[in-house]
């Protein structure tokens, strides 16, 4: 995996989104500490999501409805 100055990443971001799009992750950093990675989208950069989410929304539609009714303000209440 391929590591680049954020300044570096500023300066080269057309080329690096390049070579995301070809397959390649890329950590950035700030003064040597890595801070962030430029992955490619999709099944291969976030294993698992896809199976949890069906797993999840799977568990939700076989509980029973619990009957409460909220108001769209206490929903959405600090």
């Amino acid at each position: 995996m391929r590591r680049v100055s954020a300044a570096d990443a500023n300066r080269q971001f057309s080329q690096i989104l390049r070579h995301v799009k070809g397959g390649e992750s890329i950590v950035v950093t700030s003064r040597g500490e890595p801070v962030a990675m430029i992955s490619p989208v999709g099944d291969a950069a976030r294993p698992g999501q896809d199976s949890a989410k069906a797993a999840l929304l799977t568990r939700l539609h076989a509980q029973a409805p619990v009957g409460a009714k909220w108001t769209r303000d206490e929903l959405y209440e600090g």
